[in-house]
């Protein structure tokens, strides 16, 4: 098994080092040995290939994507990452929800069953979302979500239809 040591830590190429040591003089080598520098590979090849999709999924969807245009996020200083949370900043309530809903809105136009089907959506990834976070959220994504399944309930009220038979 070949792995790409370049980013392994100094205790895994110390284990490593011993290990292939001992198999090359067959001398004082234990199956724990072995086992344990196999599991250390392993973890070391499922780390790389993490990062590596990891890598490809970020270049997916840039922040420029949906419409940030400001400084790299590990650029600011802390008020303006303070300021890009406020309420009216481009990642606070305002603007988010408007983004989420929009999404919704404008892929669904008058068709209720989208829009429903786009309402569960949010609220189903939210709570993945959630269950992923490992508990309660910061309580700028509730207020988030919260206005953002208000704009397409509006939406659908408009249209006549009711909510209350949605699964969501």
């Amino acid at each position: 098994m070949n792995v790409d040591n370049s980013f392994a830590s100094d205790a895994y190429k110390d284990i490593t080092a011993s290990t292939n040591k001992k198999i090359e003089d067959s001398k004082d080598l234990k199956a724990k040995d072995i086992s344990n520098h196999y599991f250390i590979e392993y973890q070391m090849q499922i780390i790389s290939e993490s990062k590596v999709e990891i890598n490809k999924q970020a270049d997916i969807l840039s922040l420029a994507d949906i419409g940030y245009d400001g400084k790299p996020i590990g650029e600011l200083s802390q008020d303006e990452a303070k300021s890009l949370v406020s309420e009216d900043g481009f990642f606070g309530v305002n603007q988010t929800s408007e983004r989420i809903a929009n999404f919704v809105l404008m892929g669904a136009g008058d068709d209720v069953d989208k829009l429903k089907a786009g309402r569960e959506g949010i609220i189903k990834g939210f709570n993945d979302a959630q269950e992923i976070w490992g508990g309660k959220l910061p309580e700028i994504s509730y207020e988030t979500i919260d206005k953002s399944i208000e704009m397409i309930d509006k939406k659908l009220n408009e249209l006549g239809a009711s909510i209350l038979d949605s699964n969501a």
